[in-house]
């Protein structure tokens, strides 16, 4: 019994020290460009999630109070479980795509009424998983439609600046002409296919943001990330995304499952990178109300990624192909004039380093299946 707790407890710091390594080096980046949320109030929708978690992390490290909101549809508890007792660290079990007040009590809806300041309002909530699309799609529309019309609502009653989480799925499958994608791409986007559930509505939920924009003139950012990766990442049969798939099949030495013939091609963000941009972002002024892709501008087919992990692993699984997904998107790479001219950022950590980071991850989680 004594060595089990040893070694949940080794398992347990190393977890802690591969997440903490990497929230140092986002402060050091943040702190050289001198942006700091201490003190600010921020509710983060989607708080428990892969993205999330490492914005609720950052932000308590830097000193500010946050509000996390989860209903742990696709977020984790453990993701938030080392800082829940924190006194500047707040959780509210809701569903964002119901309505709910701070700072007063309402007679038809849940209230949170001790909340008297918010200062920045992060929708971050969603499944986002292809593997999710069938099983969840009416939960995406709502959290991407009905939920940022609730936390846009939130942001405009507390006089808060507000930030939403787009994707590079807004762009559907662009002809070869528009790849790199800028932001000028309107989309190739199938309004009935498989995908439609996330593509369509996190389009919408860019609607919402403008209309706000437009009509109550409310403080506004909003991102386009492409694929993200690194600790805390979901994974499984039922709701994983290729690279957590893929590290976990070649650490278990099981074939890597490739849907198609793998030539197509992503662009892959290590978590750092991803974070840094997110919170840079919001403290651009000239980042206000444009809307700016977050992504790494190399592609990388998923053959090369799959063969990269296996290397990395030093496992022996071998690749299998099975049918390519309807609509599943050809291309995915960002073009980053936006966030190199606006923001003055760029990706800098490789793939085969933020891979080696991840898998060392893996090797400390237990299975999630």
């Amino acid at each position: 019994m004594e060595k089990l707790l040893l070694i949940t407890r080794n398992l347990v710091n190393n977890i802690q020290k591969i997440i903490q390594e990497d929230i140092t080096e986002i402060n050091k980046r943040l702190q050289q460009r001198g942006i700091s949320y201490n003190d600010k109030t921020v509710l983060v929708t989607g708080g428990a999630g892969f993205l999330g978690s490492w914005v609720c992390d950052v932000l308590i490290s830097q000193g500010a109070k946050v509000i996390c909101m989860d209903n742990f549809s696709s977020g984790k508890p453990k993701n938030i479980e080392h800082i829940y007792n924190h006194p500047n660290f707040r959780f509210i079990s809701h569903d964002i795509a119901t309505p709910i007040y701070f700072g007063k009590v309402h007679p038809h809806a849940f209230s949170v009424p001790d909340v008297k300041r918010i200062d920045l309002v992060m929708h971050m909530a969603s499944r986002a998983s292809p593997f999710e699309f069938e099983r969840h799609p009416i939960s995406i529309l709502k959290s991407n439609t009905i939920g940022t019309f609730n936390a846009l609502g939130i942001a405009n009653l507390n006089n808060a600046d507000f930030f939403y989480t787009s994707t590079s799925e807004v762009y559907g499958n662009p002809p070869a002409d528009a790849v790199p994608t800028s932001e000028d791409y309107f989309g190739n986007v199938n309004p009935i296919g498989p995908r439609s559930c996330y593509d369509e509505s996190k389009r919408a939920g860019e609607a919402f943001v403008m209309a706000y924009i437009l009509e109550y003139q409310i403080n506004a950012w909003v991102v386009r990330i492409f694929n993200t990766y690194g600790p805390r990442i979901r994974w499984g049969k039922t709701f994983g995304r290729v690279v957590p798939n893929f590290i976990h099949q070649a650490l278990q030495d099981h074939d890597i499952t490739i849907f198609g013939d793998g030539k197509q091609t992503r662009s892959y963000t290590y978590i750092v990178d991803e974070i840094e941009a997110i919170l840079t972002d919001i403290s651009t002024p000239e980042a206000k109300g444009t809307v700016i892709n977050i992504g790494n501008n190399i592609e990388t087919t998923v053959v090369e990624l799959a063969e990269l992990i296996i290397e990395l692993t030093n496992s022996n699984s071998k690749i299998i192909h099975q049918p390519l997904p309807i609509d599943d998107p050809v291309r995915r790479q960002p073009a980053l004039k936006r966030a190199n001219e606006i923001l003055k950022w760029k990706p800098q950590i490789q793939l085969k380093k933020g891979l080696k980071r991840t898998i060392e991850w893996f090797k400390t989680i237990v299975d999630e299946n």
